[in-house]
C-alpha cells in the first residue's frame, strides 16, 4: 500500500510535467528534448520537497535509479545539442 507522503510525490510529479507542457505549448517551445529536461528539473525538486528528515524509504532509495537515468539521458540530449551547434569538421 502506498503511503501518502508516495502520493504525494506522484502527485506533484504529475502536476509538474502537465505544468511543463501547457507552459512549453503556451510559449511555444514544446519538443522533446525540452520537455525532458523539465521534467527532469521537476522530479529532482519533488525528490527534495518530499524528502523525510528521519528514515529514508525503500521506495525512495529506489528512485536514485530514476535520477541516474534521467541524468543519462539529459547528457545524451546536452551532448546532440553541442554536436548540432559545432562547426562542420571540427570533430576529427
Amino acid at each position: 500500500m502506498a503511503t501518502p507522503r508516495r502520493w504525494r510525490f506522484v502527485y506533484g510529479q504529475t502536476a509538474w510535467m502537465l505544468a511543463a507542457v501547457l507552459v512549453l505549448a503556451v510559449v511555444d517551445a514544446l519538443s522533446l528534448r525540452v520537455f525532458l529536461v523539465a521534467s527532469l528539473v521537476g522530479f529532482l525538486v519533488m525528490m527534495e520537497f518530499t524528502a523525510p528528515f528521519d528514515v529514508t524509504p525503500a521506495w525512495r532509495r529506489r528512485l536514485k535509479w530514476f535520477v541516474l537515468l534521467g541524468l543519462l539521458v539529459f547528457a545524451y540530449v546536452l551532448g546532440r545539442r553541442i554536436l548540432e551547434l559545432m562547426p562542420e569538421g571540427a570533430m576529427p
